[in-house]
């Protein structure tokens, strides 16, 4: 995939002046060693110019770091380590910072280390600086436990690069109706990520440039061959394809110094007549490359998707949190076969924006929906088809009417049951979805667009929240039976569990 940042880390010892610093440039070697040898593909830097114990040395680590093109560090405390000095070099270091530290080895005496104790000494000193560093759950291990801590820093490293670096390009403004995508983007500045707002006349504009654009029967062959058998409106291919490339221009010539792009783009009420056309499918397309692009100008569901993308390395999708899984299909299809209540199930659906990677079948097809009102020439251009079985995780990050930020993940699966729908859709099932839908999505005033990342990374997507500075009282998960949400009603709880109240 293209658009995604990688990741460099490098790793930093430091040590306490009265502790051994052979503790620190040991066990450091060690946990390069335990590294390479697990995760042979990682690329990862060990800084050897120094431990560091003083603020000049934190400040030459830096600098070798920096010019062996790190952009994330892991402070490593081999003993009990300086608290000013490591939380300098975090401060200082411009890029996501992780911190670990050496569990004790059998020399308790000359060879006692410390380094449980000084995490503590060290995550005080970060939040005294308002220093923001990833520490794992239980962030002291032998040299093969902090290997897998770092490994599992790369994806959250990744996600916090790439925001840092993202500009969202945007084409008009959200349609009539649809005030809840219509979010502050005060958020987006605090986060580090640039948009650019466009007319869709300037959009139209360019479209019409790509005309008569030589690369025009390449694009068409490529989508012919992707969609096989499901190719049932090749007449709008051309069309299809002008607009991708009008749409890959774009973002290269617009990204200006930012490295990755996401796209929040429009598709109704005036884009079908004007453009003879919907853009699901190449919507669908540029997000299986690794470019989002969300609906309905959704600028905070194009970053969800984004972050998704980074931290999975694959395609994800948004999809509206749509309708509910007729009773009949439950009886049929789930209920016996699957362990999920009527009310934890639900489908997710778009008129056609997922990557065909993602589907177990698809074809080109006309927008049933806005065929209702217009001629259905003017609508063709969705994937349709059933999302795979599988696990995944449903997320958003967004800003509320008053710019604060707030997020929500959730993990559940795709069931392997028929939609009987149209569109791109998919049987979804997350355990007590009925209170999470009322007590948090309802409740805390969400869009009904929610990202899809095809996997459990609900883990990795919390650590990223937290990250960036979503407050933790608004960070939310589906909660189990028994553990209520803020306000929630417990003898309704009760209720809804069998029980009396």
């Amino acid at each position: 995939m293209i658009n995604l940042p990688e990741v460099k880390i490098g790793i930093v010892a430091v040590s306490r002046d009265c502790f051994p610093e052979s503790l620190s440039v040991n066990r450091r070697k060690a946990l390069t060693k335990a590294y390479v040898e697990k995760y042979d593909d990682a690329d990862i830097y060990e800084c050897p110019i120094c431990i560091v114990e003083s603020e000049i040395h934190a400040m030459q680590a830096l600098e070798d770091i920096r010019k062996a093109g790190c952009n994330a560090l892991c402070v490593y405390l081999g003993n009990f380590g300086p608290e000013i000095s490591e939380t300098i070099l975090a401060q200082k270091f411009d890029g996501p910072v992780m911190f670990a530290a050496a569990a004790e080895e059998n020399d308790l005496m000359g060879g006692r280390g410390d380094a449980f104790c000084g995490m503590l000494n060290a995550s005080y000193s970060l939040s005294l600086r308002n220093v923001k560093a990833y520490i794992p759950d239980y962030p002291v291990g032998t040299a093969e436990e902090c290997a897998d801590m770092i490994n599992g820093f790369l994806p959250i490293a990744r996600a916090i690069i790439g925001i840092r670096d993202l500009k969202i390009i945007t084409f008009g403004p959200r349609p009539q109706n649809f005030m809840a995508c219509n979010a502050p983007i005060k958020q987006l500045y605090n986060l580090g990520v640039e948009v650019e707002e466009n007319s869709e006349l300037d959009l139209f504009e360019a479209f019409h440039k790509h005309a008569d654009d030589e690369r025009i029967p390449d694009k068409i062959k490529e989508m012919e061959e992707e969609l096989g058998e499901g190719n049932q409106k090749p007449e709008i291919l051309p069309k299809l394809a002008q607009y991708e490339l009008t749409l890959l221009d774009w973002a290269n010539e617009h990204k200006g110094y930012r490295k990755y792009v996401a796209i929040a783009g429009k598709c109704w009420p005036a884009f079908q007549t004007q453009f003879g056309f919907v853009p699901c499918y190449v919507n669908s397309r540029l997000t299986g490359m690794g470019i989002p692009v969300s609906c309905e100008v959704d600028i905070y569901g194009a970053l969800s998707e984004f972050i998704g993308t980074c931290i999975s390395q694959d395609a994800v999708t948004l999809l509206d949190i749509n309708n509910t899984v007729p009773k009949d299909m439950y009886e049929e299809a789930i209920k016996g076969k699957h362990d999920y209540k009527h009310t934890e199930t639900f489908m997710g659906f778009h008129c056609g924006n997922t990557c065909s990677r993602k589907l177990s079948f698809c074809s080109m097809k006309y927008q049933m929906i806005m065929s209702r009102s217009l001629p259905v020439e003017v609508t063709q251009g969705t994937l349709e088809g059933d999302i795979i079985p599988g696990d995944i995780t449903f997320y958003r990050l967004q800003s509320t009417a008053d710019c604060k930020l707030r997020a929500y993940v959730a993990q559940g699966e795709v069931l392997p049951v028929a939609t009987k729908s149209f569109g791109a859709a998919g049987v979804f099932a997350i355990s007590e979805m009925g209170r999470f839908y009322r007590s948090v999505l309802v409740g805390k005033n969400y869009p009904h667009h929610g990202a899809v990342a095809f996997g459990h990374f609900g883990k990795e997507l919390w650590e990223v929240f937290q990250y960036i500075g979503v407050p933790v009282e608004d960070l939310d998960f589906n909660r189990p039976a028994g553990m209520l949400y803020p306000g929630e009603n417990p003898f309704q709880v009760l209720v809804y569990n069998g029980r009396k109240p």
